[in-house]
C-alpha cells in the first residue's frame, strides 16, 4: 500500500484523538491476569492491536471488538508457547509475567518491531529473573519458569526504560511479597496501566524519586478502562498544522502529557490555545518560524517519539536548530529522505545537548543540525519504521509536488485511518494498491 500526497496546503479543522497505542497493547496485557473479563474504553483499532490481539488468542483469549472498545476475557491460559506470530512486535515480552503468574511456564517469540537500532531487552530479563523466574534466551523466543512462584524483590533500572517498568509491574502484580522498582519510568501510559491494574485489584504505590512499590495479592479481577489519549498523535497533528501554517483543533489533548512540548512548539515561533479541558488548537504565532535546540528525555522530557515530526517542523525555521537524541542510539536514519526532499540536516556522533548522554563516545549518530527554511519537494519514499512515516507524512504536506510514500503498513501500526482523519482537515492524500 502506498500513499499519494500533494503538498502546500494548510491543514485546518478538527480532529479527535484515540486511545494511545502504547497503552491499548499494555492493557490487553494486563487482562491477561484474570479469568475475567475486561472492557477497554476509547480503544484504537490499529496494526499493533492486531498483533497483540493475535497473540493473546494464541494463549487463549477471547476477544470482541466494537467501534471504540474492546472485550477481552482470559478464562484459562490454554497455550503457555507462543512459537511465532505473523508479525513481529514488542509486545510479546510483556506476557512472561502474566504466564509465569498464571502457569508457571512461559515462552513468547522474540520482539521485532520499529527499525530503529537494537532495543537491548537485558533490563526486562534480568528484573525477572530477580524475581525468582528462570529463562533462556533461544534463537527465536524466550522461555521461562518459575516452578516455585514469582518473588517481590528491589530491583533498581540502570535507565528508566518503560517496557522494562512496565514489565516488572505485571510480574509483581500476582507475586508473593513485595516489588520496589526505583529509577523507574513514569511516562503517562506507564501510569495508565497502574490505574487500571489497581481497578482490577493490585495494590500499587507511587513513590518520590521514581520509586514504584507494588504489594502482590492472591489474584485479580476483571475491570473496565477508559484509556488516555495518544500523545504522540497530538504531537503529530500539532506539527503538521504549525509546519503547514494552518490551524487544527486536535479533540482530546491534554496540557498535562505535552507540557515539555508545548513549550518547544511556542519557541519555534507556533502557538496554541487549550479551550475548555476539551483540546488544544494549534497554529502559528505571527506566520515565522524560529529554530532552536531540543533534547529528547525521559518523561517529563521532550519524549524521543515526537522528535521526528518536529524535526519536519524545524526545517521550516529560520536559522540553525539543534536536536540531541539521548533515548535511541540510531533515530536519525529518515533524515537522509528528508535531505532528498531538499532539507538542510547533518547529522554528528558528537554529543550537542547539555543533558548526560548513554552514547557519549560510542560513534553514533544521535545528533542533528537543521538549517532552515528549507524549500522541500515532493519524491519517492520508503517508511523505515512507524514515527519517521509519519514525519515523512508531515513533509509530504509541506513539500511542492507530489510526494510517493511506500511501505504505509508500518504507519497503520500506529495511526488508525490516517488519510481520512487528514482529508478531513483539507489534505491531499489518497491510499492506493
Amino acid at each position: 500500500m502506498k500513499f499519494i500526497i500533494g503538498g502546500k496546503n494548510k491543514l485546518s479543522g478538527e480532529v479527535s484523538l484515540l486511545g494511545a497505542k502504547n497503552a491499548a497493547s499494555k492493557a490487553m496485557v494486563a487482562s491477561l491476569l484474570t479469568n475475567e473479563p475486561c472492557e477497554l474504553f476509547n480503544f484504537p483499532k490499529i496494526g499493533d492491536i492486531e498483533i497483540t490481539a493475535e497473540l493473546c488468542r494464541e494463549i487463549g483469549s477471547k476477544i470482541a471488538f466494537s467501534p471504540d472498545s474492546l472485550k477481552i476475557e482470559t478464562p484459562e491460559i490454554k497455550n503457555f508457547r507462543v512459537s511465532s506470530l505473523s508479525r513481529k512486535n514488542r509486545i510479546p515480552i510483556l506476557a512472561l509475567g502474566p504466564l509465569l503468574s498464571r502457569s508457571g511456564v512461559a515462552e513468547v517469540p522474540i520482539l521485532g518491531g520499529d527499525k530503529i537500532g537494537p532495543r537491548p531487552v537485558n533490563l526486562h530479563l534480568e528484573s525477572l529473573k530477580m524475581m525468582g523466574a528462570e529463562i533462556e534466551v533461544l534463537e527465536n523466543c524466550y522461555r521461562a519458569s518459575a516452578k516455585t512462584g514469582l518473588k517481590g524483590a528491589r530491583i533498581v533500572l540502570d535507565f528508566p526504560s518503560v517496557g522494562a517498568t512496565e514489565n516488572i509491574i505485571l510480574a509483581a502484580v500476582l507475586a508473593s511479597g513485595r516489588t520496589v522498582i526505583e529509577n523507574a519510568a513514569i511516562e503517562p501510559e506507564v501510569i495508565d496501566l497502574i490505574k487500571m491494574l489497581q481497578k482490577m485489584g493490585a495494590i500499587i504505590e507511587l513513590g518520590a524519586n521514581r520509586k514504584i512499590f507494588i504489594d502482590g495479592v492472591s489474584c485479580l479481577h476483571g475491570a473496565s478502562h477508559f484509556l488516555l489519549p495518544d500523545r504522540n498523535e497530538a504531537v503529530s497533528f500539532a506539527c503538521l498544522a504549525v509546519a503547514t501554517d494552518g490551524n487544527v483543533f486536535v479533540r482530546g489533548a491534554l496540557q498535562d502529557h505535552l507540557l515539555t512540548f508545548l513549550n518547544a512548539i511556542r519557541k519555534v515561533g507556533g502557538e496554541y490555545e487549550i479551550k475548555n479541558n476539551e483540546g488544544i488548537s494549534f497554529f502559528r504565532k505571527n506566520g515565522k518560524l524560529e529554530g532552536l535546540e531540543i533534547e529528547t528525555d525521559t518523561h517529563p522530557g521532550f519524549m524521543t517519539d515526537w522528535q521526528q515530526p518536529f524535526v519536519v517542523l524545524l526545517t521550516q525555521a529560520k536559522g540553525v536548530s539543534i536536536v540531541h537524541e539521548t533515548i535511541y542510539e540510531d533515530r536519525f536514519l529518515y533524515t537522509r529522505d528528508l535531505n532528498l526532499m531538499g532539507a538542510d540536516i547533518k547529522v554528528f556522533t558528537r554529543c550537542l545537548g547539555e543533558l548526560p548522554c548513554r552514547f557519549k563516545g560510542k560513534n553514533f549518530s544521535h545528533s542533528a543540525v537543521i538549517s532552515g527554511p528549507s524549500a522541500l519537494k515532493g519524491i519517492y519514499l520508503k517508511v523505515q519504521d512507524l514515527r519517521a512515516g509519519m514525519a515523512h507524512v508531515i513533509a509530504a504536506l509541506v513539500a511542492e509536488g507530489t510526494s510517493e510514500i511506500d511501505g504505509i503498513e508500518e504507519i497503520d501500526r500506529g495511526y488508525y485511518k490516517i488519510d481520512e482523519r487528514l482529508q478531513a482537515l483539507g489534505a491531499d492524500i489518497k491510499r492506493v494498491d
